[in-house]
């Protein structure tokens, strides 16, 4: 007998927010039994701080402590743009499997299903931020308090919209793996390099620039350069903020109309 999945956030009569807090702690489960798994995720950044970092050292014969001062920030949000924007394959592997269609006939709100998740993101980034900072900070790199707590919520929003974005292609790109994967390294690398994340962008050609003004991505790189330098009032820092918060709201007004329709 087939189970029949009930009309989304209708034929269930549970908690939205209770419904989201055990979709979240479910999620991160795997990642407390496995603590490895984040630290596995942090080779990329490791080797762009060890092998990148001296490169601009040399190349902008600033001291190594400034030249840690912009960098890092960048690494950090790089490290919320290639996890979470990876996360959808996570879910992607559940449709495979069918343990996605079992979640579905569950007593939850179809909603609580992609909220947990994203929320669960949140964590990773946290716990990854704070490690890359500390075998930073031996090297001439300043953490200012507020700017590293300010800065943190900052790059949690960031991630939530970003990885409600990378549900939301998984659940379009359904069993198509390859769709899902060809879609995301199209879109991540532009988004990268244009947000002057691991290259300043002032003395590059005129378009470049001009595309980086509308990427969010580089607002928030500006916002957490500013955060981490004790500059809390840039206004560099409300338009990250600007750009962080749309694209929470928008990745999951799209990510829960998604699962919706999802069967």
């Amino acid at each position: 007998m087939t189970a029949t999945a009930p009309a989304p956030d209708t034929a269930v009569t549970a908690n939205p927010a209770r419904d989201t807090w055990n979709v979240l702690t479910r999620e991160l489960k795997p990642v407390v039994r496995d603590p490895f798994t984040l630290i596995f995720s942090l080779l990329q950044p490791l080797v762009f701080l060890g092998l990148f970092a001296p490169l601009l050292v040399g190349s902008s014969g600033q001291p190594v402590g400034e030249t840690l001062q912009w960098f890092v920030p960048g690494v950090l949000v790089m490290i919320v743009l290639f996890g979470t924007g990876a996360v959808g394959s996570n879910l992607q592997y559940e449709m495979m499997t069918g343990s996605h269609e079992r979640t579905l006939v569950a007593p939850l709100s179809r909603s609580s299903l992609l909220v947990g998740r994203a929320l669960k993101e949140i964590a990773p980034i946290v716990v990854q931020a704070i490690i890359i900072v500390l075998i930073a900070w031996p090297f001439g790199f300043t953490i200012n308090v507020p700017g590293l707590v300010i800065g943190l919520a900052l790059l949690a929003v960031f991630g939530v919209g970003l990885g409600s974005l990378s549900y939301s292609l998984a659940l379009a790109t359904k069993d198509r793996e390859w769709l899902f994967w060809g879609v995301q390294q199209t879109l991540i690398f532009p988004l990268l390099i244009l947000s002057g994340m691991l290259l300043p962008l002032d003395d590059g050609p005129a378009w470049m620039r001009a595309v980086s003004t509308v990427n969010p991505i580089n607002w928030v790189v500006q916002a957490e350069r500013a955060l981490f330098a004790g500059d809390l009032s840039n206004v560099v820092v409300l338009w990250g903020w600007v750009a962080a918060v749309v694209l929470a709201a928008l990745g999951l007004w799209v990510g829960i109309r998604s699962m919706r329709r999802s069967s």
